[in-house]
């Protein structure tokens, strides 16, 4: 094969210059038929490629400019190096401009469509298993969605106010992004969850030796603290700590209505892998 020929099809495939060559080879020189059988044995690929374990990437975000919607995605590679291609950055940028454009709220949705050929693509071009792992939106009638986006691309938020501003917004959305409340409200937090930390309080008072009237007050005073640290409107401003995030959006008449954060990977289990057993047992062999 002409070494023009070879080039045209790593430059469209990303491939390397031996996989180039022979599908070349047994295309005839028909870079367009060399591509097609290359996407079919590329799927297989892909296939393989996803089942390993992808933790990694990149989150963003896409606000309207009046603020009355706004969309969140992540997306997951499984190493720092791709989630920092350009590739693969332009694929995120998609991603979130489709979700944003056609008001997509969950994975399964977006994968129906064209979205899922082109990340398909991008696992054959870079040799990696991605995914797109959470997506997220908000709509406000009557107020409006604010976000934030860590200069990491690993961590960013929603959020969405009744009434209230842009900056305000954004401004919320930073301090859920660095101190991670888990409700908006005390209210808010799930009583499976409220039930687990008063077991865990009860457990550990137990050996105090102290009575169970003193027990059952030390034990509600946990609550009590652990339902305010983690309570959105209850927390310290990160930016002001003489005052509260319920009294920063009171006072500018505004009220939160919601917010989501991501974090790249929180949640994903990743197999460690021993590289010194790894090698022994394969020279062993």
């Amino acid at each position: 094969m002409s070494a023009a020929l070879v080039k045209e099809l790593r430059e469209r495939t990303g491939l390397g210059l031996l996989e180039c060559k022979k599908a070349l080879s047994e295309a005839n020189g028909d870079v367009d038929a060399a591509i097609e059988a290359l996407r079919k044995s590329s799927g297989m690929k892909a296939a393989k490629r996803a089942g390993r374990t992808a933790a990694d990437g990149v989150v963003a975000i896409q606000i309207a400019g009046d603020g009355s919607f706004g969309a969140m995605v992540e997306v997951n590679s499984e190493t720092d190096f791709v989630a920092r291609d350009e590739n693969f950055l332009g694929f995120v940028s998609s991603v979130v401009g489709k979700v944003f454009e056609d008001r997509i709220a969950d994975v399964q949705t977006l994968a129906a469509g064209e979205t899922e050929d082109a990340r398909q693509a991008l696992v054959q071009k870079i040799g990696e298993n991605i995914g797109v792992r959470r997506v997220v939106t908000y709509e406000a009638s009557d107020g409006v969605v604010g976000g934030y986006v860590h200069g990491n691309n690993r961590i960013a938020v929603l959020v969405s106010l009744k009434g209230g501003s842009h900056e305000l917004a954004r401004d919320v959305a930073m301090h859920v992004a660095a101190v991670s409340p888990q409700v908006v409200s005390a209210d808010d937090m799930p009583a499976e969850q409220v039930a687990k930390e008063r077991e865990i309080y009860e457990a550990q008072a137990q050996d105090s030796g102290k009575p169970p009237e003193i027990i059952k007050k030390m034990i509600d005073g946990r609550i009590r603290k652990f339902l305010l640290e983690n309570s959105l409107i209850e927390q310290a401003f990160v930016k002001d700590p003489d005052t509260t995030v319920g009294k920063l959006v009171s006072e500018a008449g505004a009220e939160v209505l919601g917010f989501t954060r991501f974090e790249v990977g929180e949640g994903i289990e990743v197999e460690k892998v021993d590289f010194a057993a790894e090698v022994a047992a394969q020279l062993g062999n």
